[in-house]
């Protein structure tokens, strides 16, 4: 089984960290993993995307042009990765960010507001979080655990403040997805 997404968003909303999160963590499960990040010359504002592939098999390329899911945080990313997303496949975008939806019958949807759940929270840092907690409840594409044990032993260093917002933000996400 191979999985192609693309996660993309504005510089600064953790586009790239979901990718780096989802291949990290199915490496961990003993997965074939690609990471291809592209981005604008701005650090914040500007355009991010990330091409992420698990697979039970080699990877062949890590481009990534249909993806099978996308995680889309704004609206241009919705305008332009929406319609690449391969027939049957799965878009979680952010409601708050993505005023126009795609409107694709021939694909899963899922509109959340994950810059008032991130805020709600109280930090607009875990929105991204969020979008990783809405893909794991509705797909499963990696295990809850092993983005858990990742994001502990990356955030217990670097800023052990933001770590029970993040875990609280996976599990927002997770709910919000619940059929």
């Amino acid at each position: 089984m191979k999985t192609e997404l693309i996660c993309s968003g504005f510089g600064g909303q953790g586009a790239l960290t979901v990718g780096k999160f989802l291949a990290l963590a199915g490496m961990k499960e003993g997965k074939n993993v690609s990471w291809l990040p592209s981005y604008g010359p701005e650090m914040r504002g500007g355009t991010a995307n990330v091409s992420t592939v698990i697979s039970d098999e080699p990877i062949a390329s890590p481009l990534v042009s249909h993806p099978d899911i996308l995680i889309a945080l704004n609206q241009p990313s919705v305008d332009k990765f929406g319609p690449r997303v391969k027939k049957g496949g799965l878009m979680i975008a952010n409601s708050d960010m993505c005023p126009n939806k795609l409107n694709r019958s021939d694909i899963t949807e899922i509109y959340l507001p994950m810059s008032t759940i991130a805020n709600s929270i109280g930090s607009i840092k875990v929105l991204n979080m969020v979008a990783i907690g809405a893909l794991i409840g509705k797909i499963g594409l990696v295990k809850l655990n092993t983005i858990k044990e990742d994001l502990t032993n990356f955030l217990e260093k670097k800023n052990p403040a933001l770590l029970q917002a993040n875990l609280k933000a996976i599990q927002q996400g997770m709910e919000k997805v619940k059929d």
